[in-house]
């Protein structure tokens, strides 16, 4: 498995105006659109070739919301980029690593992803992804 790039910080947000606010106006950084998905709303705010993904619950039972009652607002997640997700799921799962898709699923921004389990990772809910293209 060959690790591509850190290609997104998923941060867990109460309020996602709120939350972009602060990256466009307190910080140079620009959101280059939002997407509905899985029950939240997501900002995509590019910095170098990655990205942080802001996250919002807006239905009330997203794994974000549940994130946010226990834990409050923060890192959720970090994702890495991946030449082949079913080859990367394939050694981690040989390895003994505790995973919680064991096949690729659809993500946000058009992703295939896979995440491993936290109590595998030292606490660290960690996504490996495989984009379509190069432009994420």
């Amino acid at each position: 498995m060959k690790i591509k790039r850190i290609a997104h910080l998923g941060v867990a947000v109460s309020d996602l105006d709120s939350a972009m606010k602060f990256f466009t106006e307190g910080l140079p950084l620009e959101v280059t659109h939002t997407e509905d998905y899985q029950g939240m709303k997501i900002a995509f705010i590019p910095i170098g070739d990655s990205s942080v993904e802001l996250l919002q619950d807006v239905s009330g039972s997203s794994a974000i919301k549940k994130f946010l009652d226990k834990n409050g607002e923060g890192i959720h997640h970090i994702a890495y980029e991946v030449d082949d997700i079913n080859q990367a799921i394939s050694e981690l799962k040989a390895k003994g690593i505790k995973l919680i898709d064991e096949k690729p699923r659809q993500g946000a921004h058009g992703m295939s992803v896979a995440f491993m389990h936290p109590k595998a990772t030292h606490g660290i809910l960690m996504e490996l992804c495989q984009t379509s293209s190069d432009d994420h």
